[in-house]
């Protein structure tokens, strides 16, 4: 019976936490009558996103769209490539060094060619965003599909069953938890990704926002920004988890 209660006291132990940052961060902030540029208040930032809440609102979701399209994008990729080094095994040594090197350079050294290539509206994130997520589950779903037990393969084989059959009925399965830590992961790295593009080169979102409140000085608009930037990856984050445990239900 016990166990039942474990996730609600991490619930609790959570917003507990969370309670004494606001309030040691509020403290400190004001005790210390930091300016905003240094660090604003928690109520001064709260305020500001009530204030620009239509702004903030719109680019945020401007933001959350650019990042779940490409983070669809990138997943698909990743899935596709490792799926296609397990059926065809020659194409590993051609596939995977390509695909480490494409990664091996900061996501963001590519946004001016990306900008260049497909402009500066959605388009480029979702190419960004893609980019960024691909490797991750790539990276994953191989490792994945790589584990599964060859005395298993070598069973259906035998009576059998043929590349495709093998994929749909042992490799996948056994590689959905690891595809879903990846997916999981990628989250956070599609808002990243999708903001640090944006504040290069856009007509909307997050980043646009945060760039923009640079130029304004105004400081406590930008940890506004950040907030609501936190709230959209907090959200991913758990729509995903709750996904994965409704599909991988016996990880």
């Amino acid at each position: 019976m016990s166990a039942r209660f474990h996730p609600s006291r991490a619930t609790q132990r959570g917003i507990l936490g969370m309670v004494l940052l606001v309030a040691v961060w509020e403290g400190v902030a004001r005790g210390f009558a930091l300016p905003a540029y240094t660090l604003p208040s928690v109520s001064a930032i709260l305020g500001s996103i009530w204030d620009h809440r239509q702004v903030l609102f719109a680019a945020g979701a401007y933001t959350f769209a650019e990042a779940v399209v490409g983070y669809v994008l990138g997943a698909l990729i990743g899935i596709v490539l490792a799926v296609v080094i397990t059926l065809v095994p020659m194409t590993r040594n051609a596939i995977v060094p390509v695909a480490t090197s494409i990664n091996s350079v900061p996501v963001v050294a590519w946004s001016p060619l990306i900008l260049l290539w497909f402009g500066i509206g959605m388009p480029s994130k979702f190419v960004m965003v893609a980019l960024a997520v691909s490797f991750t589950v790539f990276v994953s779903a191989l490792a994945g599909l790589d584990r599964v037990d060859r005395r298993s393969v070598d069973l259906m084989r035998s009576f059998g069953a043929g590349r495709l059959a093998i994929l749909f009925r042992l490799r996948l399965p056994t590689a959905l938890p690891l595809i879903a830590a990846g997916l999981r992961v990628s989250t956070v790295r599609a808002i990243i990704v999708a903001i640090v593009t944006e504040m290069l080169g856009a007509y909307d979102g997050l980043g646009w926002v945060i760039y923009q409140a640079v130029l304004q000085v105004d400081f406590v608009k930008v940890w506004s920004a950040i907030f609501v930037a936190s709230a959209a990856s907090l959200l991913f984050f758990g729509l995903v988890g709750f996904a994965e445990k409704r599909l991988v239900f016996w990880k």
